[in-house]
């Protein structure tokens, strides 16, 4: 073992060559797969926002038509399930994302 070598007999060159390489072919598997994965997330967010509101309009309707009131049910439940939409497209787009940066920090290391 000399100067130039570390505890495995390997060459620190040697070491960084390997690990960039590691890292580039794992970028190109992933970016195979980059636009299926967009198309998927774009349609989860989509669904995760339309499910609620259409929901909300159909039970808004439903209330209208048995409880009238000076307001519009139909209006306030088709908010309130876009509102809540959002937040389930925002909390499930968080969480993609916070697992892909620890992918990304643990690939670094």
């Amino acid at each position: 073992m000399g100067p130039t070598t570390n505890k495995n007999g390997e060459r620190p060159f040697i070491k960084q060559v390997r690990e960039k390489e590691k890292r580039k072919l794992q970028a190109l598997n992933g970016h195979k797969n980059s636009v299926w994965f967009g198309l998927g997330m774009f349609g989860m967010v989509g669904w995760s926002i339309i499910v609620p509101t259409l929901l909300g309009t159909g039970l808004g309707i439903w209330l209208d038509k048995k409880y009238p009131v000076s307001f519009s049910w139909t209006l306030t439940l088709l908010i309130i399930g876009l509102f809540t939409g959002c937040g389930i497209a925002w909390h499930w787009i968080a969480r993609e994302s916070k697992t892909d940066h620890k992918k990304e920090e643990e690939q670094d290391e």
